[in-house]
Order: C-alpha cells, then sequence, then structure tokens
C-alpha cells in the first residue's frame, strides 16, 4: 500500500517571502519535509536554463514532486518550457489551468514528456472551481489529465473536499492541503490544516482506504514574513492525522 508521507511536500510559494532558493530550503527543512512543489516565483522555466537552480535542491537532498500552478494557453514554446522544466526535475505532474482550447496541446505534450496534469481548482470565482466545471472538464479529456484538490478553495465553493477526493478519487494526482476560516463577509482566512473547516481526519481515511499515492502537498498562505511555525504546525497536524486514521 502507498503511504501518503512518500511524497509530501510544501507548495513553494508559501515561502513568497523569500526569493532565494537556498531561503526555501532552509525553511523547507526548518518544516522537517524534504520536497517541494515549486512554483514559477522561486524557479521560471521560461527565464532561461533551471539545471542549476534544480541542483541546489537536489544537492540539499530536496526533491520536487510537481510545478505549478501553471495557466496554459495555445502557445506551444511556452508550455513545452514548462513541461521540460517539470521533466527535468522529475516531477511527476504539473498543477494547472487548461481551458479547453489548450487541451489537445497539452495531452500531446502529456505523452510526449510523461507527466500528467493536474487540473487546480480555485474557488467560486474561478472558472474551474465548481464540481459541475471539473466534471465537464473531465468528459473532454483523457487520463492525461486530473485534479490538483486545493480543498480550502473547495471549502470557498460551498463543496466538502473529502467528498470531492471521493468523487475524483480515480483522476485525483494532487492534494493541496488547506484551511479556511470565513468571516461574516464571506472572506476567507487561511489557518493551519484541522483548526478551520476542513475535515483533516476525514481525508486522511479516504486517501488510506483508497491507497492513494498522489503528491500530498501542504498550503498555507498566512505569515509571508515568517511562515515555518504555522507550516511546521501543518505538518504535524497531518502526520498525526493519518496516523489516527491508519
Amino acid at each position: 500500500m502507498p503511504d501518503p508521507l512518500d511524497h509530501l511536500a510544501i507548495q513553494s510559494w508559501c515561502f513568497r517571502g523569500f526569493k532565494a532558493n537556498p531561503e526555501v530550503i532552509s525553511r523547507l527543512k526548518l518544516c522537517g519535509v524534504a520536497n517541494v512543489e515549486m512554483c514559477g516565483f522561486h524557479i521560471d522555466p521560461q527565464a532561461g536554463d533551471p539545471s542549476a537552480a534544480i541542483s541546489t535542491y537536489r544537492d540539499a537532498g530536496i526533491g520536487f514532486t510537481a510545478y505549478g500552478v501553471h495557466y496554459f494557453n495555445e502557445d506551444e514554446a511556452v508550455a513545452r518550457r514548462v513541461f521540460a522544466f517539470a521533466k527535468a526535475a522529475g516531477c511527476t505532474t504539473i498543477s494547472a489551468h487548461v481551458p479547453i482550447a489548450a487541451l489537445p496541446l497539452v495531452e500531446r505534450l502529456c505523452r510526449e514528456y510523461a507527466i500528467r496534469i493536474a487540473i487546480h481548482n480555485h474557488g467560486r470565482k474561478d472558472r474551474l472551481g465548481p464540481v459541475w466545471a471539473l466534471e465537464d472538464l473531465f468528459k473532454l479529456a483523457s487520463s492525461h489529465i486530473g485534479l490538483c484538490l486545493d480543498t480550502a478553495w473547495m471549502l470557498d465553493c460551498g463543496e466538502d473536499p473529502v467528498a470531492v477526493a471521493e468523487k475524483f478519487a480515480d483522476r485525483l494526482y494532487g492534494l493541496h492541503v488547506k484551511d479556511f476560516t470565513f468571516d461574516g463577509a464571506g472572506r476567507p482566512h487561511d489557518v493551519v490544516i484541522g483548526t478551520g473547516n476542513l475535515d483533516l481526519p476525514g481525508l486522511m481515511k479516504v486517501l488510506l482506504r483508497r491507497s492513494w499515492g498522489g503528491n500530498l502537498t501542504i498550503e498555507y498562505e498566512g505569515d509571508v514574513e515568517n511562515p515555518v511555525p504555522a507550516l511546521t504546525q501543518c505538518v504535524a497536524a497531518l502526520r498525526s492525522s493519518l496516523a489516527k486514521a491508519a
């Protein structure tokens, strides 16, 4: 049975207060995590040869699980650089937004590079935020295209992320484990996972029951200048919930 912790990562966007990659690496290690889902803020595939940056992480013992979130369009040159980076870094997926017009291009590159796309839902205001929109997209796409379920933004859509994880289990290629509370006006606020509206134990039970082996990524966007304490709590909460669910 796959261990969901084998691919536990933190989204590098959580460390957007620190531009230099050695600073990201040191904070990943403080959180006790040895993988990163890389975003373009720290390594931009369009900005030249990324091999030195990739080596910086590898030499420090940090692995890459995924790249994203990338917004694809019909520009093949841009898309190809993203796929080439993901392949060189050893990523298994690219978390992304893909408009229907770009599906043929993206699917062709998935086959060429042997990398899957995981659609990232981004809340009620996002075109691919609602469950029905994801269902419609998956009807048009092959199994190269799956879901990177952002649990907090699915809460923002008024949906239960645990039920959504179960619904799309066969196409669940990645998880952004993230938690929100909402103020009286419905505005979301990042909190340590499991302390807001996310049923973290229920989510872990689904992963274990499904023998899930996708990319498990923690995301916390608060405390930009010092996210390590909250992220460390997120890591501990996830590990504890997973152990109790076993």
